[in-house]
């Protein structure tokens, strides 16, 4: 479990490899990664985009930017928590994920940026082998 923690934010990353989706003869390593987000600060806060920097095994850098998370925006109040699930593939058994999503203030409109902490991305099955 990866965490850190700006603006108020808490962004806790938990990353899987899944190896019944991935197909490493193929050079394809398919990587879950389960995010929750915490407001912890005293505002009502409104997710509204995403930007990550993936980093394959061998340097390459793939960036992804969009709205929302999973097709959604989600409002969290002080106090609350939301939480989601997506995917990332790279053509080699190790990387990592970074990146920030923007929060809009929804009293004041103001922008917070918040980074989402470094994880890696292992398939520890290779290291079993």
């Amino acid at each position: 479990m990866y965490a850190e923690e700006t603006h108020g934010i808490l962004v806790v990353a938990e990353p899987q490899y899944l190896e019944g989706e991935s197909r490493p003869e193929a050079s394809l390593f398919v990587f879950a990664y389960t995010i929750t987000l915490a407001n912890r600060g005293t505002e009502s806060v409104q997710l509204v985009s995403r930007h990550w920097v993936i980093t394959d095994g061998k340097g390459t850098v793939r960036e992804v930017k969009g709205e929302g998370v999973v097709g959604q925006q989600p409002v969290l109040k002080p106090g609350e928590s939301s939480q989601y699930s997506s995917f990332s593939t790279l053509p080699t058994p190790t990387g990592n994920m970074r990146g920030s999503y923007d929060f809009k203030n929804t009293k004041d409109g103001s922008m917070l940026r918040v980074r989402i902490p470094l994880f890696f991305l292992r398939d520890f099955s290779e290291m079993i082998h």
